[in-house]
């Protein structure tokens, strides 16, 4: 490691490099899941009408925050090729940049989602009880927004200079505090009364706050990253161009994504009642055991990537490819095999009630179709990202996710809630297939240009 904080991913050994950056990121992905399962599962204590409340809202959080993605992504991929081109004092200027937009953006959104909060529940078409509740708990946690946007983009910044450790240990903290608060907040404590499932909108706000002041404090010590360079700066053109280029196609499809999702949610509340949201919103964050290890490892192969291909070097590009594709098709089989025959008994970890758990592992079971097409679509999306091409992956992603609200409509009609789910699984079953088609048809043409 440098003394400004970096490391060197152009020589040594591949496959130890990607594991080297992928763990720690599974970590902080898997840590960043547990917090919104640990209010589930604390939630859940207080029965299932309570999660499909804060389960709706969970949603709606998915979609404000997946737009964060637009100033951590392109911090992982501007900083790693500036380091892997040897430019340190641009790498410090992009930190900068996408430190500034971070903040601006989840200022507004956190304002605009606070005065629209009526109309945004209203959206879910829920019994007026849950309503309330789902109302009163988003006027709390929008508080957290610009917190999450703070701390995904610092843990951008440390992901694209390869020192992915420091973010787990962030995020984790965190966590920490997340499970001693929600407990306390949510059932109380003493002569300190219960709030409920505002209780764990609170516990939300407090540990998002404590893990922005965290990276803080790391990133102005004496070792801290790209020599500790300030926060906010005037904006210049040239990088602020950049970065929503690279960022702006990825963050739109995830927030379309999350959108698509906030639909098909609605979807499932008109054929399947709270029990089909709540199956939907607790069931989509324990598919997070696939998402958030794909995840991983694809934001460490983009990382490894975006410095090779700075660097010319290709030929480890392609290896790093071929190398995490192999380790994640073996465990996409342990999951799926998981899902078919274990759904109800995992569903019902976080929400115990025997209507929940039966709903709750139907879902798991259709979806589990899909879990290794899923890990072909991430892995190769970590290989677009590293090559700086964030468009083509995030058309494919939003036109088949598009497919799933009409797909959803029709086999509701057909086989109710059931046919949500399968019209979940059958758009990431076609994107897992398309996805790394096209990209071999793009490195075909790249190997031909040089």
């Amino acid at each position: 490691m440098s003394k400004s904080g970096v490391k060197n991913l152009t020589t040594g050994p591949i496959f130890s490099q990607l594991i080297a950056l992928a763990l720690p990121i599974m970590a902080t992905n898997f840590i960043q899941m547990a917090y919104t399962l640990t209010d589930m599962a604390w939630v859940g204590r207080l029965g299932s009408e309570e999660v499909a409340a804060v389960g709706a809202i969970g949603i709606l959080m998915w979609m404000t925050t997946s737009l964060a993605l637009l100033p951590k992504l392109a911090a992982e991929i501007s900083i790693a090729q500036s380091i892997g081109a040897k430019r340190l004092d641009e790498a410090r200027s992009y930190a900068s940049h996408v430190t500034t937009i971070g903040l601006i953006i989840g200022v507004v959104l956190a304002v605009i989602i606070r005065l629209a909060s009526p109309v945004i529940v209203s959206f879910f078409q829920l019994e007026s009880h849950i309503h309330q509740w789902a109302e009163q708990y988003l006027n709390i946690v929008v508080v957290a927004i610009p917190m999450v946007y703070m701390a995904n983009t610092f843990a951008g910044i440390y992901n694209g200079t390869g020192r992915t450790t420091i973010p787990f240990y962030v995020i984790a903290s965190g966590l920490l505090f997340n499970m001693v608060l929600d407990p306390l907040f949510i059932f109380g404590i003493g002569k300190m009364p219960g709030l409920g499932t505002n209780g764990a909108a609170v516990a939300t706000v407090l540990s998002q706050t404590i893990v922005v002041v965290l990276f803080v404090w790391q990133m102005k010590r004496r070792n801290g990253i790209l020599n500790r360079f300030p926060y906010f700066v005037k904006l210049k053109k040239e990088y602020t161009t950049r970065i929503f280029k690279l960022g702006t196609p990825i963050a739109a499809m995830s927030f379309l994504m999350a959108a698509i999702s906030l639909y098909v949610a609605r979807i499932a509340s008109v054929y399947g009642g709270h029990l089909g949201i709540m199956s939907q919103t607790t069931g989509s964050q324990i598919e997070g055991i696939t998402w958030n290890t794909t995840n991983g490892f694809s934001t460490a192969l983009g990382t490894f990537v975006a410095q090779n291909y700075a660097a010319g070097q290709l030929d480890r590009t392609r290896k790093a490819y071929k190398y995490t594709l192999i380790a994640l098709l073996s465990l996409g089989v342990f999951i799926t095999l998981a899902f078919i025959f274990l759904g109800e008994e995992i569903f019902g970890i976080f929400v115990p009630e025997p209507e929940a758990k039966l709903a709750g592992g139907q879902y798991l079971f259709v979806v589990a179709f899909c879990q290794i097409f899923m890990m072909l679509e991430s892995t190769t999306l970590g290989m677009w990202n590293g090559y700086g091409k964030t468009i083509p992956p995030a058309v494919l992603s939003v036109g088949f996710n598009l497919m799933r609200i009409p797909l959803a409509l029709f086999m509701a009609q057909q086989w109710g809630i059931t046919g949500v789910w399968i019209a979940i699984t059958v758009s990431a079953v076609i994107k897992g297939i398309v996805s790394p088609v096209w990209f071999a048809v793009f490195q075909k043409k790249l190997r031909k240009r040089l």
